[in-house]
């Protein structure tokens, strides 16, 4: 089936490091360093990831972090979770921003 994302491509993202690669490594580097074991570990950043995926809604996170996840050992009941918090987390802050829509549709009435 062709779809706008071609799943293909996200063995290509390391590709990016072609064009500066000095940036691409600086990326990288800080990249590995957040989702080694901290405080939290990697299947919990994982999970967090899983969730951000859903929010931002790139499907190639959302592929890489599904895997991500499995792997480092959580269920689909705790993925599906992770997706609903973001949801309720994007659904929150669509409607906190009502109060600034208000805010100006009063000021408007005035």
């Amino acid at each position: 089936m062709e779809t706008y994302y071609h799943p293909k491509d996200l063995g290509k993202f390391a590709d990016m490091g072609k064009g500066n690669k000095e940036l691409w490594d600086k990326f990288m580097s800080y990249y590995s360093s957040v989702f080694a074991e901290g405080a939290l570990t990697e299947r919990e950043k994982a999970l967090i990831a899983l969730g951000v995926a859903h929010g931002v809604q790139c499907p190639y996170c959302i592929d890489a972090y599904t895997q991500a996840c499995l792997e480092k050992g959580s269920n689909i009941e705790e993925m599906t979770e992770a997706v609903h918090v973001a949801c309720a987390i994007r659904g929150g802050a669509s409607l906190v921003h009502g109060v600034q829509m208000r805010n100006v549709a009063e000021k408007l009435s005035m």
